[in-house]
């Protein structure tokens, strides 16, 4: 093999692996959408998660689609933004914690 053809095999490996990360991310946001619905969330998470799944599947990006970073990182931002939104959900909607009477 010459050196174009393993470049192009290292690449085309490289952007297999990025692009399983990708849809490992995807799943995520899928299930945390779920969790969402099912907590009752306001819509605003909703609209992150719907805006990095467009963003992921639209052609459009800051970055040529070979290289797929672009794309993590905004699905990656939705998912914290919206795992964020279902812990803030629980803390207020949690009980306070009992208190023990002074001695």
């Amino acid at each position: 093999m010459d050196t174009t053809t393993t470049v192009i095999t290292l690449a085309a490996v490289l952007a297999a692996v990025v692009l399983a990360f990708a849809v490992g991310v995807l799943v995520r946001l899928v299930r945390t959408r779920r969790e969402l619905r099912r907590a009752g969330l306001p819509t605003g998470p909703r609209w992150v998660f719907w805006g990095a799944v467009l963003y992921f599947v639209l052609p459009a990006d800051v970055l040529p689609d070979p290289v797929y970073l672009d794309d993590i990182g905004v699905l990656l931002l939705a998912l914290r933004t919206v795992r964020g939104s279902l812990g803030e959900r629980e803390r207020s909607t949690a009980p306070p914690p009992d208190r023990q009477p002074a001695r």
